[in-house]
């Protein structure tokens, strides 16, 4: 796997600014747009440092199509390689074979840009590097690759929808291995005005994840990917196994009492469908990343379905621990579920379970207690004992209505992850550093 979030390059940084209980909220860089721009807007958010930075000539991309591409692009790029390499999957080995890419997005905020000044700047790489419905075919044409290719948006859901679709492809034979995650970035002011007038975002640059000063979301830019590759052939191969995705389930909201309300009843059934296909029993579920907005409107939905679903089929002494990397990093929008998704990866992995920020007093509207819930306040150990295998599940939710829900478990006993065995002393062997491109 691999990430890009604010304050955090990779998945080691950002596993230290999740247990260390911090966020990466700042005011709006200066280098983004003039604060006339954005009058009456909050100007608080997650920001990434360096989009403009890109090595064109690693991806063999010329210096003026660089320039005219999405900088969304150049990130799935990157993010793409170093997921490969994690993996210990040698991405120049995979061309030719059946590896699907799958990448939610949905802003398109350089193609805004561009189009401002399309009769000066306009050039052939223009269409190209403009058009978001291709972000997933530029890392496919790069590693060379042949399975599916297909940029999901299902607006804020993206992301976890096209971990959902990977898992599927997998499933039926269509793809031996997949990419799939998302990206996102807020690189004009149009995107953030349109979200304000809704009445979305929090004036006060915190994210209230289930407490009673819940008055919206962050905004919050980067983005993940995962490799993902059929349990029994990532053993047999000698792969880097972080987790297992056990199930998952994807639906819509259609019919709720407007278009973008959430409906608890779609959301219960997100829930029972993607526990279903993982065949996990709800009280074995011990941990919830949640969609946790912050907002009014959608956290008591949300706590109620999985207090419907999960919490109460809880032991009364062990309530289901829930939380949201919303609080630390923002919003990520089209890039929000991948996010959730690798802190519950990092979580099972090092068998703790980050704080949930902002949280001091619980939204009037989510009884906890009744719910069988427990916001995580501190970072603590995984709730299971030696007996229970460690099972969590990942919740992202659009405002159009597609909701989305995946259930995953810690790596089997039999994988060492992290713990590299002590090599056998050969003198007469030199190590060099090489680049990655070498």
């Amino acid at each position: 796997m691999s990430c890009r979030f604010p304050r955090a390059a990779d998945p080691g940084q950002f596993w230290d600014l999740l247990r260390r209980g911090e966020h990466a909220v700042t005011e709006m860089p200066d280098d983004r747009w003039s604060s006339d721009d954005l009058d009456g807007v909050p100007r608080w958010g997650a920001f990434l440092e360096g989009v403009a930075d890109f090595d064109a000539e690693f991806f063999g991309v010329s210096p003026r199509e660089a320039s005219a591409m999405d900088p969304q692009q150049r990130l799935i790029l990157e993010l793409g390689w170093e997921a490969l390499e994690d993996a210990r999957q040698a991405p120049t080995a995979l061309r030719g074979r059946d590896v699907g890419v799958f990448v939610g997005v949905n802003m398109d905020d350089y193609a805004k840009l561009a189009h401002q000044d399309a009769r000066a700047g306009a050039t052939h790489h223009s269409m190209t590097g403009n058009q978001r419905g291709i972000i997933a075919n530029r890392l496919s044409y790069f590693l060379g690759v042949r399975g599916p290719s297909v940029a999901v948006d299902t607006a804020q859901s993206s992301s976890l929808v096209a971990v959902h679709l990977a898992v599927e492809s997998l499933r039926s034979g269509e793809s031996e291995i997949a990419l799939a995650g998302g990206v996102n970035l807020h690189l004009a002011p149009e995107s953030l005005l349109v979200a304000a007038r809704w009445g979305g975002l929090s004036p006060d640059g915190r994210c209230h994840t289930f407490d009673a000063r819940a008055n919206g979301y962050v905004p919050g830019e980067g983005g993940g990917l995962v490799v993902l590759k059929p349990l029994a052939r990532a053993l047999a191969d000698g792969d880097r196994v972080h987790c297992v995705i056990l199930g998952s389930a994807t639906n819509n909201d259609g019919g709720g009492e407007t278009f973008t309300s959430p409906a608890g009843d779609a959301q219960r059934e997100v829930l029972r469908r993607a526990l279903n296909r993982a065949g996990v029993d709800p009280a074995a579920i011990q941990y919830v990343e949640l969609h946790g907005t912050g907002t009014r409107a959608g956290d008591p939905v949300e706590a109620a379905a999985l207090g419907a679903v999960i919490g109460t089929r809880r032991p009364a002494t062990a309530p289901l621990a829930v939380g949201s990397v919303k609080t630390n990093i923002g919003h990520l929008s089209g890039a929000a579920g991948i996010a959730g998704l690798i802190k519950t990866v990092l979580s099972l992995r090092h068998r703790q379970i980050p704080a949930s920020l902002n949280f001091e007093t619980p939204n009037p509207q989510i009884p906890l207690d009744e719910l069988n819930l427990r916001v995580q306040r501190e970072l603590g150990d995984w709730p299971a004992d030696a007996a229970v295998v460690r099972t969590a599940g990942v919740s992202s939710f659009g405002m159009g209505g597609t909701n989305c829900h995946v259930v995953l478990t810690e790596a089997p006993a039999v994988v060492s992850v992290g713990r590299p065995v002590e090599p056998t002393p050969r003198p007469d062997v030199i190590a060099w550093v090489l680049s990655a491109h070498t």
